[in-house]
């Protein structure tokens, strides 16, 4: 079992930076898959982007070159820094495990979820 707490979400401004971590239990988290997804109100779960466990990452273009995945293995957390936030960012945020080492996109390929931090960016 895996356990995943996220924090560090909250409002920020448009063109302003938000970190959000995820610190998870259990003493696999170097071996996991480690993504970021977000739900905005009305909208279905949407893929942001992960690290696979030796550190390589990958995004959706809406946030690369903005937003940065990084995982501390010796500390079971996994980051996502979000720079130059506008409006269309806000949404719950959720971290997520999966032992697989793919290309995971959909939500259903995850085994482990976070609660979701709240994102909000004003105009």
């Amino acid at each position: 079992q895996v356990q995943l707490v996220e924090s560090g979400g909250g409002l920020v401004q448009a063109g302003g930076s938000l970190r959000l971590s995820c610190a998870a239990s259990g003493r696999t988290f170097s071996s996991y898959t480690m993504a970021w997804f977000r739900q905005a109100p009305g909208k279905e779960r949407e893929f942001v982007g992960l690290a696979w466990s030796g550190g390589s990452t990958y995004y959706v273009d809406s946030v690369k070159g903005r937003f940065t995945i990084s995982r501390d293995n010796a500390k079971s957390t996994v980051y996502l820094q979000m720079n130059s936030l506008n409006p269309e960012d806000t949404a719950v945020y959720y971290c997520a495990a999966s032992p697989r080492q793919r290309l995971l996109m959909s939500s259903y390929e995850y085994d482990y979820w976070g609660q979701g931090t709240q994102v909000t960016v004003s105009s």
